[in-house]
C-alpha cells in the first residue's frame, strides 16, 4: 500500500494505491492537473512548484517530486517509460 502526499502547505493526502506504478501514474495525474491549472490561470501562484511524496503503509517517503508548470508548451509526463516498466 502506498499513499501520495501533496507536501505545498498544507500537505493533504491525495490518495492511495496498492502498487509503485499506480502511484506514479496518480502522481502524473496530478501533475497534468496542476499543468492545465496554470494554462487556465486557477489555483494560485505556480513559482514555487508543486511537491509531491510516496509513502509507504508506515509513513516513510519512497519517492519526491517537485514539479513546476511550463505553460509555454504541452504537458509531458513526469514518469520515465523505466520507472512504468515499460
Amino acid at each position: 500500500m502506498f499513499e501520495i502526499w501533496e507536501t505545498s502547505e498544507p500537505a493533504r493526502l491525495i490518495s492511495d494505491a496498492g502498487s509503485l506504478k499506480v502511484a506514479l501514474e496518480k502522481v502524473d495525474t496530478m501533475c497534468r492537473l496542476r499543468h492545465d491549472q496554470a494554462v487556465a490561470h486557477v489555483g494560485g501562484d505556480t513559482r514555487e512548484g508543486y511537491n509531491f511524496e510516496i509513502r509507504d503503509q508506515e509513513g516513510k517517503a519512497l519517492a519526491r517530486l517537485t514539479y513546476v508548470p511550463d505553460t509555454t508548451r504541452a504537458y509531458q509526463s513526469v514518469v520515465v517509460d523505466e520507472l512504468r516498466g515499460d
